[in-house]
Order: C-alpha cells, then structure tokens, then sequence
C-alpha cells in the first residue's frame, strides 16, 4: 500500500521540534502554537483546557491540512501571565488529571479482580472443586 508506516505520523523528523510559537503582533498577549505530529485528540483537549482558566480570554485551534498531523493553537490572555507560561500550565494540570484517572481506575480494576476472584473461589468450593 502507498500509505506511510504508523510511526511516520507522530515521530519527529530530524531537526522538527515539537511545537513552535510565533507570537501574534496584531493582537498584544496572543501566540500562535504549531504542534508538529499531533491531532484533533490534544489539540481539542488543550484548546478547551484552556478556556476555563480565569486569565484566558481565547483558546481556539485549527488543522491546516487533514493529510498532516498539525495544529495550530491561537491563545491570548489577559496579560497576567503569557501565552506560553499558559500552555505549560495546562499541560502539567492534564498530566496531573490523566495521573489521577489513572490512579483511580487501577484501584478499581484491582477491587473488580480481587471480587471476581473471591467468587471463582467460592464458586469452585460450591462445585467441591477444592
């Protein structure tokens, strides 16, 4: 097939950085962020992270082309904290979100295996298995 290989769209080339910022200058407090090899999935999730910050007074992104795994992420703030320093402040905040979801469906995956493990036991007991 002429389609690239799965690991050709979210490893960098050599020389690409992951994200780029040009500042806007029409617009004071406003950067623009392209993320290199990324989709709709973070691109939606930080674009709308974003948004409920009280200093944020815009988030919105756009994919340039659908062929490339790009987007652009315009953001400005109130001017209390800058367009980057917002951004890294999201992403620590999701990581800490994602980290605690994890933390939480391991207990409870463990909790349901303990259960179901407990009733294969009894279950085996009721048989006269043991």
């Amino acid at each position: 097939m002429n389609a690239p290989d799965r690991f050709e769209l979210f490893l960098l080339d050599e020389g690409q950085k992951k994200v780029d910022q040009k500042d806007e200058t029409r617009v004071p407090n406003t950067a623009v962020f392209t993320f290199n090899k990324e989709d709709h999935t973070l691109a939606n999730l930080l674009s709308q992270r974003l948004l409920k910050y009280p200093y944020i007074t815009f988030s919105a992104y756009k994919v340039p082309h659908p062929l490339f795994a790009t987007f652009e992420l315009r953001v400005s703030t109130d001017g209390s904290i800058t367009p980057k320093d917002a951004i890294v402040k999201c992403c620590k905040d999701v990581i800490g979100d994602l980290d605690t979801l994890n933390r939480s469906f391991t207990t409870e995956w463990l909790g349901k295996r303990i259960v179901s493990e407990g009733d294969a036991e009894r279950a085996a007991r009721e048989r006269g298995d043991y």
